[in-house]
């Protein structure tokens, strides 16, 4: 996909996200309670549209620079790349979240969203051996590596789980893509 097309994509899905949450803000956060609930009926719900629904424009800023980026990043592979890791990233982290998630609470955001685009940049030139895509994932990693740590718990307020699912998705996009263009991973 040619780099004007892949910003566009990226772009255009950041653009989704900032119309939603005005949306939001203008319906005073009524849409977050389309959030994930864990162990709920209605939070499975949340499994399709947390991603969309933020807590607020700080939370949107802070996802919308690593969406932009990543999401570039694998959209210059192709559109169905970008739209196969998003849709592992989105589904694994919603899936992770309602299941381990603690009760009565409610996560929004497209935090998985980012670590799933992260992580699969990091391993997908591997699992390829691919070296110009290792190189990217390794440059990557030096650039927003220092964020994984978010995906383990401490943080009051945030979901490392949805930070921890979404990068299992990340990986497991990598892992299924790889093994589908009958590359073989290292050690595999």
């Amino acid at each position: 996909m040619g780099w004007v097309r892949a910003a566009a994509v990226s772009a255009g899905f950041v653009a989704v996200l900032w119309v939603a949450e005005i949306v939001d803000a203008s319906q005073h956060g009524e849409l977050d309670r389309y959030g994930i609930q864990p162990r709920t009926e209605d939070g499975l719900w949340g499994i399709l549209f947390a991603p969309l629904l933020h807590g607020g424009f700080d939370h949107l800023e802070a996802n919308s620079g690593p969406l932009l980026v990543l999401g570039f990043l694998v959209a210059t592979v192709s559109l169905a790349r970008w739209a196969t890791v998003m849709a592992w990233a989105w589904l694994v982290s919603g899936l992770g979240v309602w299941l381990v998630a603690p009760d009565h609470s409610l996560t929004l955001g497209a935090s998985g969203l980012v670590f799933g685009l992260l992580t699969y940049l990091m391993v997908a030139g591997f699992l390829e051996r691919k070296p110009m895509r290792i190189l990217i994932g390794v440059a990557v990693f030096l650039i927003y590596g220092g964020v994984l740590l978010a995906a383990l718990p401490g943080t009051p307020g945030v979901s490392w789980q949805g930070h921890l699912f979404g990068a299992v998705g990340g990986v497991l996009a990598a892992w299924v893509h790889a093994r589908r263009t009958g590359a073989r991973p290292y050690g595999m």
